[in-house]
């Protein structure tokens, strides 16, 4: 009979942690992520700031969207080994967001309802496509 050692003790496992470390050190990371977590939040708050809450599907629907991608970027920070592939859900949340006043509302007349949806939909799916995209360097460390 054989035993196995624990996957945890796995050289390829330890290396990965490693560089998923470095990954969340650099200051562009942590840019990434402060720049995520306040498009979060202003998605969130949206409606009210730009001033279409009146609008109340799509209102409701950007508090949602806000704070689930306010959620899924701000745990990579600190658990960015385990939850870097929640970047591509921020990347689904940035093109919903986008597409949102269209989908949610249909035909309106409130330009700044789709000036901001669109302009904070692009912001949150090129960061999260940047944070997609930091999990694939391999031991980059640069600024």
């Amino acid at each position: 009979m054989t035993t196995h050692p624990s996957i945890e003790h796995h050289p390829d496992l330890a290396e990965m942690r490693t560089r998923f470390e470095r990954v969340t050190t650099t200051p562009r990371a942590q840019a990434v992520e402060a720049l995520a977590l306040i498009t979060g939040i202003y998605l969130a708050a949206s409606p009210w700031i730009a001033g279409f809450g009146i609008l109340i599907p799509l209102a409701i629907n950007n508090l949602i969207v806000g704070l689930a991608y306010c959620l899924c970027m701000g745990g990579l920070g600190s658990a960015y080994e385990r939850t870097h592939a929640m970047a591509w859900t921020a990347v689904a949340l940035g093109a919903w967001t986008i597409i949102a006043p269209w989908a949610i509302a249909g035909e309106m007349d409130a330009t700044r309802a789709v000036v901001s949806n669109v302009i904070a939909g692009a912001v949150a799916l090129c960061l999260g496509l940047a944070m997609a995209a930091m999990a694939g360097r391999r031991g980059e460390t640069r600024v």
